[in-house]
């Protein structure tokens, strides 16, 4: 068993097929294949099942051993980090997972702090929902990531507030008030948003004793907006994700003001790469700055 052995599986896995692993690998697809026969072989078992329209699947002891094949491939990458740092500088990868709001709010400045400071350091991102990036940190698919708290089972470093706000559309008697109350939400037609953004906005509801009469159910902000501005219903949102409201559209405060905190997540902080406790440091840098 090698370590290239290893690095190919990852990257098979990570891409979805030999053909797209060879090119990022700089191998022939021949080469990719042969590497992980070769580690079926060392181990004594089958690690990946070939389906034609799923693409690549994990066998059930490929799924089991997948995180420490990761987690050696880290502490291989964390030998380098510390070696280069003794020699100066600062190399690596670190892979982000993030969610949209999340992506857009935070991602541009720290990529453009890191080209700047360090530019020998690779930024990776992966967008997902808020229960894909928990997923990815648990298997060591990525380094780190942004979620939502509370949260159990990671260490976590807060770094920033965002506020929800009520959406209404401009023809519906509540965008007269300068604020709306939850209780002046009971019982009207909300479009809840899936990706993390229902969880807080139902716990409110419960705590409250309000009815929450949730009309519809989307996947995509976009989508809700386009709802409300059709005037099919109110929706709450965090202030994140609205980089722009289409007309039509009133934006109101909730009283009483409700939060989620973002928060940097990574499985273990004292097992962290010089690289992700980069990270780290240039995110609070810019939560402290934008203070």
């Amino acid at each position: 068993m090698t370590i290239t052995q290893l690095q190919v599986l990852v990257k098979a896995i990570d891409t979805g097929s030999f053909t797209k692993a060879s090119h990022v690998l700089n191998m022939t697809q021949p080469a990719v294949s042969h590497a992980i026969s070769n580690l079926e072989a060392d181990l004594g078992v089958k690690l990946l099942l070939r389906d034609r329209k799923r693409g690549l699947l994990l066998t059930d002891i490929g799924e089991r051993i997948l995180v420490h094949i990761r987690a050696v491939l880290n502490h291989i990458e964390k030998v380098e980090q510390e070696v280069a740092a003794e020699k100066g500088f600062e190399v690596g990868t670190i892979r982000i997972g993030s969610f949209p709001s999340a992506s857009t709010k935070f991602l541009p400045r720290i990529i453009k702090v890191f080209k700047q400071k360090y530019p020998s350091l690779q930024l990776i991102v992966h967008e997902g929902t808020l229960d894909e990036i928990k997923s990815w940190l648990k298997s060591k698919a990525i380094d780190i990531g942004f979620i939502v708290l509370p949260s159990t089972g990671m260490d976590i470093v807060p770094i920033a507030k965002d506020e929800m706000v009520v959406l209404v559309p401009k023809t519906h008697a509540l965008s007269e008030k300068n604020s709306i109350s939850i209780n002046d939400l009971d019982n009207e037609p909300l479009i809840l948003c899936r990706g993390g953004f229902e969880s807080p906005i139902i716990d409110m509801f419960n705590k409250a004793k309000v009815k929450l009469r949730a009309e519809f159910t989307v996947s995509h902000i976009n989508t809700l907006l386009k709802m409300i501005q059709e005037d099919l219903g109110l929706a709450i949102a965090p202030k994140f994700s609205l980089t722009s409201v289409p007309e039509g559209i009133a934006i109101k405060k909730l009283e009483p003001r409700f939060c989620r905190e973002i928060a940097l997540a990574v499985p273990a902080l004292k097992e962290a790469s010089i690289a992700v406790k980069l990270f780290i440091k240039e995110m609070r840098n810019l939560d402290s700055e934008a203070e």
